[in-house]
C-alpha cells in the first residue's frame, strides 16, 4: 500500500527551520537519534538535517555544511522548497524494477539497512521520490503522541505538483505507470488575466492525492512558480486541521501571513444553496479569511475549510493549505479555486509579474 512517509526540504537554515515549523505551526522536534536510527538517514559531514512532525506528518529539513552537500546543488538551482517525497511502498524492489521498466532515473539503487530497505528516483523536474520498504513498525513513540492537539496539523491532505506548459498529460502517466496513480477529476480555470488546467491523480488505496497543474497562459501563476523555481516542482501541501478557526488565529498571533480574501466573498457566500453557517461562526471565519465551500448534494454539515499562507520562503513558490473536512467532507474546494486563483493573481500584481 503506497503512502507517504515524509516530506524532505532543502532549505538555507535547517536549524532556523525546524524552529519556525515548531513556533509558528506547533510541529514537534523529533529527536535527531531516533529518527536515524530506525530510517536510511544517516548522520552526514556534507549536510545537516532537522526532523518535525505533526500528527503522522513528518518533514525533514536539510541544509548543507559543506558545498559538497546535496542541498547546495540544490539550492544553486531552485530557491528553498521539496526536494523529495518519500513512499512507503510493500515491496521496494518490485517498485524499482517497474521504475526502470517504465524509463525512470534510478539515483539510489535499493540498499538494506537493516532497519529498511530503500532506494530513489528521480522524480517530475526537480522533486524526487524515496521509496521505503520498513522492516519494522516507523518511529511512533519515542515522541509524544499526546501532545496532538485539534490546532495542530495531523495529517497531509494533498500535494500539489507543477509542471511547465504541455507536460500536464506527460506528468499524469509518468505517476500513473510508476505508482499506479489514477487520474480523477480535470479542471480548467480561466480569468481575464491568465488561466491553469489541473488533473488531480490519486493512489491506488486513496491515500495521496497529488492535482498536477500546467499553466494556460504566460501569466499564469503555475508559469510563475516553474520560472522562479528553476522547472517543476512541488507548489503547495495541504495539511489536516481538525479546528481550522482556532488554529488560524495561533497561527496568526505565531506572526504567519495568509492570502486576503476580499469582503464580498463572504457576502457571495451567503447566496448559495444549502448555506449552513450561524451568524457567529460565519463571523469567526470571515474574519480569519478563511475559505468554505460545499456540494448541493452532500449533507449540509459537510463543510470543506481552507486557507493559503503567502510563500513561506523569500520567492514566490512553495506556501501552505491548511483545510479542514467536516463530516468526511470531499472534493478539493471547487467553489473556491476562482477565489484562491485571484488571490494569488493579486499578490502576482503586487511583484510585478505580468505577461502578455
Amino acid at each position: 500500500m503506497l503512502r507517504i512517509d515524509h516530506v524532505h526540504f532543502y532549505v538555507e537554515d535547517a536549524v532556523r527551520w525546524r524552529d519556525w515549523f515548531v513556533y509558528c505551526l506547533g510541529f514537534q522536534a523529533v529527536n535527531d537519534a531516533i529518527f536515524t536510527s530506525l530510517s536510511h538517514h544517516q548522520k552526514s559531514l556534507h549536510t545537516c538535517t532537522k526532523v518535525v512532525k505533526s500528527g503522522s506528518v513528518y518533514f525533514l529539513l536539510s541544509s548543507a555544511i559543506l558545498p559538497t552537500s546535496p542541498v547546495a546543488e540544490f539550492l544553486r538551482q531552485h530557491p528553498p522548497g521539496v526536494a523529495d517525497i518519500a513512499f512507503v511502498v510493500d515491496k521496494v524492489e518490485a517498485l524499482i524494477a517497474k521504475a526502470i521498466s517504465n524509463g525512470a532515473k534510478v539515483l539510489q539503487p535499493v540498499v538494506d539497512t537493516g532497519f529498511c530497505r530503500y532506494a530513489k528516483i528521480a522524480g517530475w523536474g526537480s522533486l524526487n521520490h524515496t521509496l521505503i520498504t520498513r522492516n519494522n513498525a516507523k518511529i511512533k513513540d519515542g515522541e509524544n503522541i499526546s501532545h496532538i492537539s485539534h490546532h495542530s496539523p495531523t495529517a497531509i491532505d494533498h500535494l500539489v505538483l507543477n509542471v511547465g506548459v504541455g507536460e500536464l498529460e506527460t506528468a499524469v502517466n509518468w505517476y500513473q505507470k510508476i505508482f499506479d496513480f489514477q487520474p480523477q477529476q480535470s479542471f480548467k480555470i480561466k480569468t481575464d488575466r491568465s488561466g491553469l488546467h489541473s488533473r488531480v491523480m490519486i493512489s491506488p488505496h486513496g491515500n495521496i492525492q497529488l492535482p498536477i497543474n500546467e499553466p494556460a497562459s504566460p501569466s499564469s501563476q503555475i508559469q510563475e512558480f516553474i520560472e522562479v523555481n528553476g522547472g517543476a516542482g512541488i507548489q503547495h501541501i495541504a495539511l489536516l486541521i481538525p479546528n481550522l478557526v482556532d488554529a488560524i488565529v495561533r497561527f496568526r498571533a505565531a506572526g504567519l501571513s495568509f492570502l486576503s480574501v476580499p469582503k464580498n466573498y463572504y457576502s457571495q457566500l451567503q447566496k448559495r444553496d444549502k448555506f449552513s453557517l450561524s451568524p457567529q461562526e460565519l463571523k469567526a471565519i470571515a474574519h480569519q479569511e478563511i475559505l468554505v465551500d460545499w456540494h448541493e448534494d452532500a449533507p449540509q454539515e459537510q463543510l470543506l475549510l481552507q486557507i493559503f499562507t503567502q510563500p513561506i520562503f523569500s520567492k514566490p513558490t512553495f506556501f501552505f493549505e491548511f483545510i479542514e473536512r467536516r463530516f468526511l467532507a470531499q472534493g478539493f474546494g471547487e467553489g473556491n479555486f476562482m477565489a484562491l486563483f485571484q488571490a494569488i493573481e493579486r499578490e502576482q500584481v503586487k511583484r510585478g509579474f505580468v505577461r502578455g
